[in-house]
């Protein structure tokens, strides 16, 4: 397991859960449709790593890298 950060372009994962340091950020993300079981691709990161954008869910999002740091995904094959 690791966090949404560290993964590269074109990587698939599957969201696990949320970093304790998520706090209010959290119910952000859950409004948004990002739950625990949810596949997304990894589009593209910008050179610095900041920001990271995803696509699940049929939509685009872009996360800040300390945004995408709170959430724990599993690599997907």
């Amino acid at each position: 397991m690791c966090t949404l950060s560290e993964l590269k372009a074109g990587e698939r994962a599957r969201v696990m859960g949320f970093g304790a340091s998520a706090g209010g950020y959290r119910r952000k993300l859950l409004s948004l449709g990002i739950l625990p079981g949810v596949e997304l691709n990894v589009v593209r990161v910008a050179p610095m790593g900041d920001p990271v954008e995803v696509r699940l869910r049929g939509f685009s999002l872009t996360l800040r890298k300390d945004e995408a740091s709170n959430l724990q995904v599993e690599k997907l094959a």
